[in-house]
């Protein structure tokens, strides 16, 4: 980790922000654009310190080290797995309350899922401005629960969880990823070309205790709608409603999978006859032989599984509101 303090004294931007860099996000596009991202923020005044990710879980531990030290706004500039880090180092440290956090993002990863659901601009200049007059909203929180080498792990999400196909999908770009190999167009590429080494297994799954079982293609349960680098896998998902949403396809054939590539990306292919949708506050998997598991596009281990969600526990800056957030 390095850290660099570029604290401006403004009267009218007061936060410390704690920038939390990951140089290697967009297959090192953090990197590369870092320097004109720093400017950026220099210029619109912003009061932060700097902190870059130099391994796997470098910003959970940077966050939880700040945590400890009085800080309560992060700032994420970096990706997806860039994200679950930061927020698996908040929730795992301050475990009653988070309600002095505050998380804001500027997008530089490849998917930028989570960042599509908060309407969070792509844009350094446009992401920036939403830093300072952006609005605060309250989203919800999951946790998964699975195995990993025999033993019960745990992580924190904010976006989706995928078991099955999305999983096996996830593997493979994270695999790329670390080789320097990414881009837009990676997942769709990883998409396509495992449905042909892909098998269609058979699932237990309970949703607020209704059990539902068969063969599957993927779930994804989620908070966020968008996964998978724009996939609307989720259409329906309110990130403050307090409850999971779940997507389940069946056993579609991959040449069914392909017929539906573009009403992946709009959210209309939870109309095809093979999948159902679904909303809960808890979902349990199991399967045999076990499933791969993802979360928030990382890679995690398999089923069995847990969800369990917590209503409105992260404070985020966003760019839109929900149906919910005024309930």
């Amino acid at each position: 980790m390095q850290a660099e303090d570029q604290r401006i004294q403004s009267g009218q931007n007061q936060v410390l922000w704690q920038a939390i860099v990951n140089p290697n996000a967009g297959t090192h596009k953090g990197r590369r654009d870092w320097p004109l991202i720093n400017r950026l923020l220099l210029k619109k005044k912003i009061l932060f310190e700097v902190f870059l990710t130099g391994g796997p879980l470098d910003a959970e531990r940077i966050v939880a080290e700040r945590l400890a030290t009085g800080a309560t706004h992060f700032l994420v500039i970096g990706g997806d797995g860039t994200l679950n880090e930061v927020i698996n180092g908040i929730f795992k440290t301050i475990r009653s309350s988070a309600d002095e956090i505050v998380l804001a993002m500027i997008p530089v990863g490849t998917g930028n899922d989570w960042c599509r659901t908060f309407k969070i601009p792509f844009s350094y200049r446009e992401a920036i401005e939403l830093l300072s007059n952006g609005q605060q909203v309250s989203q919800d929180v999951g946790v998964v629960s699975y195995q990993q080498d025999g033993a019960l792990l745990s992580r924190f999400f904010v976006n989706v969880t995928g078991i099955g196909y999305d999983a096996v999908v996830a593997q493979k770009v994270n695999r790329s990823k670390q080789k320097g190999v990414g881009g837009p167009l990676m997942y769709l590429y990883m998409l396509l070309t495992s449905l042909f080494e892909y098998r269609i297994n058979p699932i237990v799954l309970k949703a607020d205790g209704n059990q539902i079982s068969g063969k599957i293609f993927s779930v994804s349960v989620g908070i966020g709608k968008y996964n998978g680098g724009g996939i609307m896998q989720l259409p329906e998902a309110i990130p403050d409603d307090g409850l999971l949403n779940v997507t389940i396809i069946g056993a579609v054939s991959k040449w069914t999978v392909i017929g539906q590539l573009k009403n992946l990306y709009n959210g209309t292919f939870v109309n095809h006859k093979a999948i159902k949708t679904l909303v809960a506050k808890e979902v349990e998997i199991d399967a045999v032989p076990p499933l791969a598991v993802e979360s928030d596009g990382e890679s995690l281990g398999q089923t069995p599984l847990k969800i369990k969600i917590h209503s409105k526990k992260l404070n985020v800056i966003a760019g839109t509101k929900f149906t919910a957030f005024n309930d």
